[in-house]
């Protein structure tokens, strides 16, 4: 196709795009003016969109797209189950074959204290699906005054109303109605947050901010701890050491379900099968989705501890939550032929000593550019905190123009990342080779230097 072609095509693209679709987390105002990127196919780890040009996509879509963009096995699997049985529901004592597969799968993929999985199309709908199982595992146990959530400051656990309010960022708090059974705490970002702490002290402070709420609420109220175990959405927040640890005690102690949400870190990305096995945390239970079907069917879900599904079962009476497509057939097949890749050919250890390690140490010698004041890292995630001064932490520039400045750099030099307030955020496909992290750290290190360029920060 020719240049001319290819500019007519997206310009009508792009004009339809505007006139009939609204798009999530967007200005709408301005996207109706202006428009933006048709992403038109995939290969491999790199997007085109319709004027031809070729992104590596060091973010998998949205986190998901986890094995790229070429998994015949997958795309088979979906079209061989559409074409059996395209969808029954999982109400009135109905099943399917792929999902009851699937849940049997799980309990052998996850922690061992999980035998038991709810099934959602998204880690919003998971998360929602966790506020009623910990509200109805009490009322079981003749404890129903416990309902209280806790969750941390600048979270993101979803965007449906509840999953919104167990997140902690502010401006969707400010466009969502309030549930005021949920209640926020300290997140253990040392980098902006610790001060003169050093990163263990400050995790332990961070940590015991949950004791605080816990003993303002009062122990028999509280019913759960929510968190990532490093923080997405939120920036790529890896906490120190200390933290985990002292969050375990104090959930076990004090007798809070916790529930580890795992829709970014589940599924090989932090170098384990899931993040709460990277920090040795055992949660009652565990929010799953996007690298579950590594993008390519919608799905999420809850596992669900023995203790907690012991109550469940045992407890009688009806649950009365579900969707319409909890437990779909379609990408339920999906996520079974995702799962038999990651185990054949043994995604994890790519993550944690092959391309993964090669990441990381490339990621690292990052510190030293002008800029970067923090470089953040855990399997196949890392973050670049931007700065002007590597001593005040000063940012380079208000309102996180720096970040989203070198975010487009990026994007027009070939490779997509994703700016988060200060810093540049990166999660590529696992099944990346060596080379392919070569050249995704080559062209974020051309957008850095263009940057310090741009606002005049000297190296």
């Amino acid at each position: 196709m020719s240049k001319a072609e290819h500019s007519d095509q997206t310009r009508d693209w792009r004009t339809l795009d505007r006139q009939h679709h609204l798009h999530p987390f967007t200005d709408l105002k301005t996207y109706a003016a202006s428009g933006g990127r048709i992403i038109s196919h995939a290969d491999h780890i790199y997007i085109y969109d319709t004027d031809g040009n070729e992104i590596l996509d060091g973010m998998s879509g949205l986190w998901c797209c986890s094995l790229g963009y070429n998994q015949r096995a997958i795309v088979d699997a979906v079209a061989e189950q559409l074409a059996r049985l395209p969808y029954y529901n999982s109400f009135f004592n109905c099943s399917n074959q792929p999902s009851v597969q699937l849940a049997a799968e799980l309990a052998e993929a996850t922690p061992e204290q999980f035998a038991h999985f709810f099934f959602t199309s998204s880690g919003s709908e998971a998360n929602d699906t966790n506020i009623r199982i910990v509200h109805r595992y009490f009322e079981l146990l003749d404890q129903p005054e416990k309902k209280h959530i806790l969750s941390r400051r600048n979270a993101y656990h979803g965007s449906t109303i509840a999953a919104a309010n167990l997140g902690g960022m502010s401006a969707m708090h400010k466009q969502t109605p309030r549930l005021d059974f949920i209640h926020h705490v300290d997140q253990p970002y040392w980098y902006k947050e610790g001060g003169e702490l050093s990163p263990d002290a400050f995790g332990i402070e961070a940590a015991r901010s949950v004791e605080r709420k816990i003993d303002e609420l009062g122990e028999d109220k509280v019913a759960a701890f929510i968190a990532e175990p490093i923080q997405g959405a939120g920036g790529v927040i890896v906490p120190p050491d200390s933290y985990w640890p002292e969050v375990q005690r104090i959930c076990r102690e004090r007798d809070i379900l916790f529930i580890s949400d795992e829709v970014i870190c589940g599924f090989c990305r932090t170098g384990e099968w899931f993040g709460c096995e990277t920090y040795a945390t055992e949660p009652d239970l565990m929010t799953f989705a996007k690298a579950v079907t590594a993008g390519y069917q919608p799905l999420g879900g809850v596992a669900v501890s023995r203790k907690v599904a012991d109550v469940l079962t045992a407890g009688g009476g009806e649950f009365a939550h579900g969707y319409t497509y909890s437990g779909h057939p379609g990408p339920s097949a999906a996520a079974l032929a995702t799962l038999e890749i990651l185990r054949n050919e043994r995604i994890v250890d790519n993550v944690s000593d092959g391309a993964g390690r090669h990441m990381r140490a490339r990621a690292n010698e990052l510190a030293d550019h002008p800029i970067v004041g923090e470089v953040r890292t855990k399997g196949m995630l890392a973050a670049f905190e931007l700065v002007r001064d590597k001593g005040s932490r000063e940012p380079i520039a208000a309102e996180n123009a720096a970040a989203l400045w070198c975010r487009d750099t990026a994007i027009a030099n070939g490779l997509m990342v994703r700016a988060v307030g200060d810093s540049l955020i990166q999660a590529p496909p696992l099944i990346c080779s060596e080379d392919e992290i070569d050249l995704l750290f080559d062209r974020l290190t051309a957008a850095l230097d263009k940057t310090a360029a741009e606002f005049g920060v000297a190296g």
